[in-house]
């Protein structure tokens, strides 16, 4: 903390005292340092609003702290952009100032600075910086609500025949508590329908913290449909961890309330379970575990309980919250797991997506953070979730629908 500590203060320092060299003295640049000052009292505000109203849980209490977050985070990352810039040239001249005095090129108290490359500098700081404070701010006005739609085509030898064709619809992470447009999320469903899935799968985390979170959206939920039906499982924010409770019972009370949610939005969830799927005498498994993650995350899945009885050649699709279980066991495990699907990081709302590449800084804590990965003839997916949580935005990495249509080899 003190570490980070000291990294704000320094950014902080960069940008008030960059501004002068960026700005001639006058109304621009009093401007400037008032729009700075602002962004410094918002950052104090909004600290202190989040510790005031933890005991109402994590990102529980309401869309205006979540906004004070994401304005926050926005300037953050703008004034990180500007401070980088200076930064790295003060490295440079430093470098080049020690070096030439290091050579007796350069006497003590040289003149280390040229003035109209520092403006030059600072102002194409200023312009770089504009670039991150506009994705942000499109990030919370409209990319948490921009949906896309993932279409994979994976291939199993092994798959039966009359499940060739077959398409599940994955939707992740709804986080109910986070939305503030019904209009929006109902937009995002009829995109799902609309993609008319054999079955429609739901990885976790319908709430943040609270059961009543999903009070608005369960009837919207409720009119998805599928042939084959809808199947869920839990995530690590459903079990009510991160939101202080008076006593333990209250706790699983919340927790039986947003398992009774599922229920209510016509899903069926697969805690620890399986249910085969029958198609023109073909058959396949849909199996569940719940939550199991790497700590802090809870590890309540139970693979072995969720895969009994299946039979060893049955080709199995399994539903399991956090993509780290899949290293850790779903591999290894006796019984071959055909394509495991998680959700969890969300991509961590933020990152750059090009045809070819991507990057998060999700993947300095997960392997595996965001779409199709394969590791011989087991197959992985994660998907990028449905809605948001903390930031109220996203990033380059927009709320995800995935289509995969089963082929075989």
């Amino acid at each position: 903390m003190l570490v980070l500590l000291g990294l704000v203060v320094l950014i902080e320092f960069y940008t008030f005292y960059g501004l002068k060299d960026a700005f001639r003295p006058g109304t621009s640049l009093k401007i400037a340092r008032a729009v700075h000052l602002g962004s410094v009292a918002l950052s104090l505000t909004t600290i202190a609003v989040v510790f005031l109203t933890m005991r109402q849980g994590l990102n529980t209490p309401g869309l205006f702290r979540n906004w004070m977050m994401g304005l926050m985070v926005t300037f953050f990352v703008t004034k990180l952009t500007f401070a980088l810039v200076l930064g790295i040239d003060d490295m440079v001249r430093g470098f080049q100032f020690l070096s030439g005095k290091a050579m007796g090129l350069v006497a003590g108290g040289g003149q280390t600075e040229v003035p109209g490359r520092r403006r030059f500098l600072a102002q194409a700081g200023l312009v770089l910086a504009a670039i991150p404070f506009s994705g942000f701010l499109y990030g919370i006005l409209r990319g948490r609500y921009d949906y896309q739609v993932h279409r994979i085509k994976l291939a199993f030898p092994d798959l039966p025949a009359a499940f060739v064709g077959y398409k599940i619809v994955q939707i992740s992470d709804i986080h109910a508590g986070s939305f503030d447009n019904t209009d929006a999320v109902q937009r995002g469903l009829d995109m799902v329908q609309a993609e008319a899935g054999d079955l429609i799968l739901f990885t976790g985390d319908l709430v943040n913290n609270l059961a009543s979170e999903a009070t608005p959206y369960l009837e919207m939920f409720a009119k998805l449909e599928a042939p084959d039906g809808k199947y869920s499982v839990l995530g690590n924010h459903d079990y009510g961890h991160y939101a202080p409770w008076d006593s333990e019972t209250d706790r699983l009370a919340n927790h039986e309330a947003v398992r009774q949610n599922h229920v209510k939005m016509g899903f069926t969830l697969l805690n620890n379970s399986h249910v085969e799927l029958q198609k023109e005498g073909d058959r396949i498994c849909v199996a569940g575990v719940e939550n199991w993650g790497l700590p802090p995350f809870p590890q309540y899945g139970d693979l072995r309980k969720a895969l009994l009885d299946v039979p060893a050649d049955r080709f199995t699709v399994l539903m399991s919250h956090d993509p780290a279980h899949w290293d850790a066991q779903i591999k290894a495990f006796p019984k071959h797991v055909h394509l495991t699907l998680s959700g969890h990081t969300h991509g961590f709302q933020m990152g750059v997506e090009i045809p070819g590449w991507k990057w998060s800084p999700v993947q300095l804590r997960y392997k595996q953070w965001a779409g199709h990965y394969q590791d011989e003839a087991r197959h992985l997916y994660v998907n990028r979730g449905f809605g948001f949580i903390g930031f109220p935005g996203r990033v380059g990495i927009w709320p995800e629908i995935t289509v995969i249509e089963l082929t075989k080899a």
